[in-house]
């Protein structure tokens, strides 16, 4: 096997959070550091590769001594950093914007503590990777990757390693470990056969990892001796203490026919993409809340002079960062990690509610509000970069009897009363649609009316019955004997969009474990919901809502169907009080289509797959697009959501996975004992909301991407008071054309003095891009590739021209 050759990395798989809480896991990379540290004064030739920026910030806050000895070991060369990130996350639910930050924060790290920058991306234990992450890892400096799963029985690969490419076009090198990314004996023996004989010609040199991981430990003394020893044994191949990059570095120089993947890798774990719907809810709403808030920060602070809180905000991305570790976010951990993990959440959505909020009031506070008798103004702040249209609810207090919600324009808006938060007198809560500029505000009033001219008369705009919903465009029938959408029917197109009753909720047997090990889908069918009570609960000028409450066993399906006068999408509020064990819950939805095409949400960008029924990872939209039969027309549906992550296209049949309920860290082979009590997933209450966009033509021309924007991120009404100020009664801040590139970050550079604005084309089609930023005196004319994401540094010195940079906002180029 002389002609062979493994690089032997020695490395510590360490799971900060698992089958034990983050303390542990804390303590144990020290443990583990302490111990690659011993091994390399005992061995001159021993290399160390250890990646998580979060796991070197602990041990320099903890061991300031420890730490100073893994930098003189960064500078020899045998400690090498790997991965760039902030840890090890799983790759497919966390959003776009946050694979940047974990690239960000990590290299930056890395560069101010250690002088290095990571030249590969590291993912071992991920349960598999979204097509994006190569532009991602790119862009961060990381030219190649590392992983493991999906292992070969998930996943055909042309090769173990081979150039990963992201519908960009941008390429790294990668590399698909070889059956595990540690060893469970003392010697290696076995282990290092087994690698041996993956290497076939001309592909003759591997990577071989070994050390005890997971919960951490890293090569032992007779891991080294066993390499020695085997080393000078001519059945077994050349062996080099070694580290991935400089196994990339050697394969580079060669001339081999290294294969190119296009494609996504998956699936593993399949049942990690819905178990535990409380993590994936909090991620949602933490990245969001945070991105919302910086974009309004830095507003503030270029409009009102507010300070930008940036450290704060890095602090709380970093906490988002670490629960994006993952076996936490997928949901594997014990349950009692959840409850750290909640409180991490909670302490990230505090720093950016209160960034927000100081934004917001800054600028309130600035606006010229003259006072009008018996008036009460009201701020509505958007925080995307386009006009949006969109509802806005508002709880407010001593309201006139009779009133008029007027905009800044004077022109008089439609305004419902719906159920109050507060059970008090004086209490009311308002619901009107509101036009708002791009990534600004807009003010409103409401104002003493005389009885009877109140609000517009909808007339046949909006039409509400017991079972039925009709607006301008569509009809929502509900059948009362099912609960179920029995037609949405498209006026304007005359399609019916549903080729059966859809928001069918479906009870699925999944006797599977948390990860649903070697499961690929879920179609075992054991029950439906059935309806308790469908009723009108609100009819209005703006809205009419039917709830249609369902029960299963013992547990409880609330529905509420909205239809608004002036918005396309049916919004669907869920409320579950889930008490099953071992079962799955759907939402299915069967649309009229012929020449069906699924495509989903991917972070920053969409993927295209087949419509098999197996389970995939998703996020806050997708999109079932074909012909319809009678006409030969293009139609779709686009499903959105603001927390779910799983799905399913059967042919024409969509599946919104709600939840699992499997056993809390359950592991196969392990299996449940009798008699023993076991704690369940999933249990009690959960809400989240999707909505039902029909449209014609493409999803790319239908405002899925924005829509599905507005449903995770929604407008900010702030009632106000009267004063003067300098700011205008309206005032957008940020916009870009075309609608097929979407600005989805405005920020301080991390190093200050300029504004960092981030956006990506959505659609897949090339695009020129003008990016207005009136506020700054600046206007950015870009050209975008397919699927292309660009991130912009605005210098605040207007003198300074606006150059493009990289994730890590290290490295600036001229515009294009």
């Amino acid at each position: 096997m002389n002609n062979k050759t493994l690089h032997m990395i020695g490395h510590a798989h360490i799971d900060p959070v698992w089958l034990w809480p983050w303390q542990e896991g804390y303590h144990e990379v020290k443990a583990t550091f302490r111990s690659a540290l011993d091994r390399m004064q005992e061995d001159g030739d021993f290399v160390f590769v250890a990646s998580s920026a979060q796991f070197y910030e602990w041990i320099e806050r903890g061991d300031p001594a420890m730490f100073a000895e893994i930098r003189a070991r960064v500078a020899e060369g045998r400690w090498r950093v790997v991965g760039g990130w902030w840890i090890e996350p799983d790759c497919n639910i966390p959003g776009g914007e946050s694979f940047v930050r974990q690239a960000l924060y990590g290299q930056r790290y890395f560069r101010e503590k250690f002088g290095v920058l990571a030249t590969t991306g590291f993912n071992p234990d991920s349960f598999g990777h979204n097509a994006m992450l190569p532009q991602l890892l790119a862009k961060a400096g990381l030219r190649r990757y590392v992983f493991l799963r999906p292992m070969p029985h998930e996943k055909g690969l042309p090769n173990r390693l081979f150039w990963w490419e992201s519908p960009d076009g941008s390429r790294v090198l990668a590399f698909r470990v070889m059956f595990e990314y540690l060893s469970w004996g003392r010697e290696l023996d076995d282990h290092v056969r087994r690698c041996a004989e993956e290497l076939k010609a001309p592909f003759d040199e591997g990577m071989c990892f070994y050390g005890v991981g997971n919960h951490g430990g890293g090569p032992t003394r007779e891991n080294i001796a066993s390499i020695h020893r085997l080393n000078a044994d001519p059945a077994f191949p050349r062996l080099i203490f070694s580290d991935p990059d400089a196994f990339f570095a050697s394969v580079e120089t060669r001339d081999l026919p290294i294969p190119v993947v296009r494609d996504e890798l998956q699936h593993h774990a399949s049942g990690c993409y819905a178990a535990h719907s409380g993590i994936k809810r909090w991620n949602r709403e933490a990245e969001n809340r945070l991105i919302a808030a910086e974009k309004f920060a830095a507003i503030a602070a270029r409009v009102t002079g507010l300070p930008y809180p940036g450290e704060a905000l890095a602090r709380a991305w970093k906490s988002v960062l670490f629960n994006q570790f993952h076996d936490i976010l997928a949901g594997t951990s014990l349950e009692n990690a959840y409850d750290d993990a909640r409180a991490l959440y909670g302490e990230a959505l505090a720093i950016a509610d209160r960034a927000h909020n100081d934004a917001v009031q800054s600028l309130a506070w600035a606006i010229h509000i003259p006072p009008e008798d018996g008036a009460k103004p009201l701020v509505v702040f958007n925080p995307h970069a386009w006009a949006s249209r969109v509802a806005v609810e508002v709880q407010a207090r001593g309201l006139p009897e009779h009133y008029a919600l007027l905009d800044d324009a004077g022109r008089r808006v439609a305004v419902q009363e719906i159920q109050s938060w507060a059970t008090a007198r004086g209490q009311t809560r308002l619901c009107f649609v509101a036009d708002l500029p791009p990534l600004g505000y807009r003010t409103y009033r409401i104002v003493p009316s005389q009885p009877g001219t109140a609000t517009p008369n909808p007339g046949a705009d909006l039409l509400a019955s017991s079972t039925t919903l009709e607006n301008r465009r569509l009809r929502l029938i509900i059948d009362p004997e099912t609960g179920c959408i029995a037609s949405l029917y498209d006026k304007e197109a005359g399609v019916e969009v549903f080729q059966r009753q859809a928001a069918r909720p479906v009870v699925i047997d999944d006797p599977s474990d948390t990860w649903s090990h070697n499961v690929f889908r879920f179609q075992d069918v054991v029950g439906q919901f059935v309806p308790q009570s469908v009723r009108l609960v609100e009819s209005g000028p703006v809205r009419a809502v039917l709830r249609v409450v369902s029960t299963y066993e013992r547990s409880t399906l609330t529905q509420d169907f909205m239809l608004y006068r002036d918005l396309d999408p049916v919004e669907v509020r869920v409320t579950v009080d889930w008490r099953e064990q071992h079962k799955l819950l759907k939402l299915r939805f069967a649309v009229n289509q012929i020449f069906m095409r699924a495509v989903y949400e991917i972070p920053y960008g969409h993927i295209e797959r087949e419509n098999t029924g197996d389970e995939e990872p998703g996020q806050s939209w997708l999109d079932l697009s074909g012909s319809v039969q009678a006409t030969g027309k293009t139609y779709g549906l686009s499903l959105l959501n603001d927390g779910k992550y799983s799905f399913d296209v059967n042919v024409r049949d969509i599946g919104l996975t709600v939840l699992r309920s499997p056993i809390y860290a359950h592991h196969i082979p392990a299996q449940p004992e009798p008699g023993r009590d076991y704690r369940y997933i999933d249990q009690g209450e959960q809400r989240f909301t999707y909505a039902l966009l029909p449209h014609a033509g493409r999803w790319e021309t239908a405002g899925t991407v924005c829509r599905a924007a507005e449903l995770n991120q929604r407008p900010f009404a702030l009632l106000a008071t009267f004063h003067d100020g300098p700011l205008p009664p309206s005032a957008g801040y940020v916009m870009c054309e075309p609608e097929s590139v979407l600005v989805s970050v405005v920020k301080q550079a991390e190093d200050g003095g300029a504004l960092i604005v981030r956006a990506y084309e959505t659609t897949g089609a090339a695009a020129d891009a003008t990016i207005r930023l009136p506020a700054w005196n600046r206007t950015i004319t870009a050209p975008f590739g397919p699927c292309e994401i660009k991130t912009f540094r605005v210098p605040f010195d207007d003198a300074q021209p606006v150059t493009e940079t990289d994730l890590l906002e290290l490295e600036d180029r001229p515009l294009a």
